[in-house]
């Protein structure tokens, strides 16, 4: 199985057996907006019984991930390349997938280009009730601009089917981003979100 996930179809909903053909009944996590893959690797290497669909545009950054996927032989562990609203909306499993992770997300931070931010596009929440299974599936938010943080928790609580969770540092394993790396060094502040879709 290749590490590179090509659908066959761009204009249908996909199953899970589609991207993960030998473990279809495994936990589905999604990594949008991946960058180098790193937190990608580390989550599948931690939790061999998940499986890990990292999303980027970027043509470099792909290659990087599928390296990153080869060399640890990682087969719970595949990258798509396309675009994050897109795949959400559109593309991902429904009711499907268990966690989707928006780590370090351009913060688009021009008030004329607001309207860019992931979690300002209806069509990307609906997407996100879409894909999360009823009940246990969760979006986490991590980033280290604090609008964009607000913009997240503003259109998260119009949305009644979105329920905040606690997240302290050590709740649980999770690996800090190459990006989240460089902002603690530089002195920024992380800002991160959880929400669990209910039943």
């Amino acid at each position: 199985m290749s590490a590179l996930f090509v659908p066959e179809d761009h204009f249908r909903v996909l199953t899970p057996a589609e991207i993960f053909p030998h473990a279809a009944e495994a936990p589905l996590e999604i990594d949008l907006g991946c960058g180098d893959g790193l937190f990608t690797e580390a989550m599948a290497r931690h939790h061999p019984e998940r499986n890990f669909l990292a999303v980027e545009r970027l043509k470099g950054r792909v290659e990087k991930v599928i390296r990153r996927i080869q060399r640890h032989q990682l087969p719970n562990a595949r990258i798509l390349r396309l675009e994050s609203a897109y795949t959400v909306r559109w593309l991902l499993p429904s009711t499907a997938v268990s966690r989707l992770h928006l780590l370090c997300p351009d913060p688009w931070p021009k008030k004329r280009h607001h309207k860019h931010r992931l979690v300002n596009q209806p069509d990307f929440l609906d997407g996100l009730q879409r894909i999360l299974v009823p009940g246990s599936g969760e979006f986490l938010l991590k980033t280290d601009h604090p609008e964009y943080f607000e913009d997240a928790r503003a259109s998260l609580a119009n949305r009644a089917c979105f329920q905040p969770l606690d997240w302290t540092e050590d709740a649980f394993f999770y690996p800090r981003t190459d990006f989240e790396r460089q902002w603690l060094e530089s002195g920024r502040t992380i800002h991160r979100a959880r929400w669990r879709l209910l039943a």
